[in-house]
C-alpha cells in the first residue's frame, strides 16, 4: 500500500466523519423546528452522505459503503446527542454549549439513549442499509 493511498483513504475518513456530524447539525435544526424527532429523516441524509461519499471515493465499493453507513450512524447518534444537550439547556436556563460542558458525555449518552426508540432504531438501520447500497454502486455513464 502506498503513502498516497494510505493518505487518501485517511482524508476520506476524515471527510466522512465530518460529513455525518453537518449532517446530524442539519438535522438537529429541522428536529428543533419542527419538535419532533424526525427518525425518517435518516434515509435521506443517508443517501446524501452516500452520494457525497462515493463521488469522493474512487473506486466506489466497500471502503465507500462503510464509509456512508458509518457516516449515518454518527450523524443519528449527532442529533440525538445534541437534542439532549438542547433538552438540558432549556431545563436549567443555560446555553448549549455550556450546557453540553456541564452535563458531560456519559450524562448526554444515557440521555440519548434512553430517548431512543425501536422507530428511530429502525429509521437509522434502513438509512444505514440505503447509504450503504448507494455509495457500493457504481454511477451511471452517460
Amino acid at each position: 500500500m502506498s503513502a498516497r493511498t494510505v493518505a487518501l483513504s485517511v482524508f476520506a475518513l476524515f471527510s466522512a466523519a465530518m460529513l455525518g456530524l453537518a449532517a446530524g447539525a442539519v438535522w438537529m435544526v429541522a428536529a428543533l423546528y419542527l419538535r419532533h424527532p424526525l427518525p425518517w429523516l435518516a434515509l435521506p441524509i443517508g443517501a446524501l452522505l452516500a452520494w457525497t461519499i462515493r463521488a469522493g471515493v474512487r473506486p466506489p465499493g466497500r471502503f465507500a459503503a462503510a464509509l456512508a453507513a458509518s457516516a449515518t450512524v454518527l450523524a443519528a447518534l449527532y442529533v440525538n446527542l445534541l437534542v439532549a444537550g438542547v433538552l438540558i439547556a432549556g431545563n436549567m436556563g443555560m446555553g448549549l454549549i455550556e450546557a453540553m460542558r456541564t452535563a458531560g458525555l456519559g450524562m448526554l449518552w444515557q440521555l440519548t439513549r434512553m430517548a431512543l426508540s425501536p422507530a428511530d432504531l429502525a429509521g437509522v438501520a434502513l438509512g444505514m442499509l440505503l447509504a450503504a447500497w448507494l455509495a457500493w454502486r457504481r454511477p451511471r455513464r452517460r
